[in-house]
């Protein structure tokens, strides 16, 4: 006898992204920072030391969890291949020039087919939760009542007046995080609603990354 499995929208956490921010099945909210990435390997010890100590102190000075996540995509160079294949056509005039650039495409090639490169993204996510908010705030009957629903109907409630005013929480602790980052020598800066979906889309539907921006399937 055949069976129905799940939707799969049941395995995912996400209610709605709204602004610059996910409104989890749980109630609770995110926004996600990109964050830059430092060489710490081109560091001299005196400076390796110091960012140490002050990604340590920026973790101890934080009253509230956050995720790091680092996306590894691999890079495919396929459509960057394609690309310069035009320009060594159009050096007519230049032997030289002909050369040089036949020498980088089989350069190219040959790193491509040796090696997975691989594209990566580093990202903070900052939680807020709504829901003890509500609770803290309000407390007596409409903590008794509220509590019988389910987490996912709480999400769906938030209006924009309370998205607003979630909004400021979160917006302070990103600012925590940029007070505390900023001495490491990184810069960040808070995904918009369209890469939110975009970020998402490739999280839950894996792919390669392709030189000129643009997605491939993975096959």
């Amino acid at each position: 006898m055949a069976t129905t499995g799940s939707p799969t929208k049941e395995f995912v956490d996400i209610n709605d992204i709204r602004d610059t921010i996910v409104v989890l099945n749980n109630g609770s909210l995110r926004s996600v920072v990109e964050v830059t990435s430092v060489n710490f390997d081109l560091k001299s010890a005196d400076e390796q030391a110091g960012i140490l100590q002050g990604f340590q102190n920026f973790l101890n000075s934080l009253d509230f969890p956050l995720q790091i996540v680092v996306s590894s995509r691999t890079l495919d160079l396929t459509s960057y291949l394609a690309s310069l294949k035009p320009i060594r056509e159009g050096l007519t005039n230049n032997t030289l020039l002909q050369n040089q650039m036949d020498e980088y495409i089989k350069f190219i090639q040959g790193l491509a087919e040796l090696a997975n490169i691989m594209s990566k993204k580093f990202y903070i996510v900052v939680p807020y939760y709504a829901t003890e908010a509500t609770f803290k705030q309000k407390g007596g009957l409409f903590k008794k009542i509220t509590s019988v629903f389910a987490p996912s109907q709480f999400a769906k409630s938030i209006d924009d007046e309370a998205l607003a005013k979630y909004k400021i929480q979160l917006d302070q602790r990103i600012g925590l995080i940029e007070g505390g980052l900023g001495g490491l020598g990184v810069s960040m800066r808070v995904l918009e609603q369209d890469e939110l979906y975009t970020m998402f889309n490739e999280y839950y539907n894996p792919v390669k990354i392709m030189t000129t921006g643009t997605s491939q399937q993975k096959s």
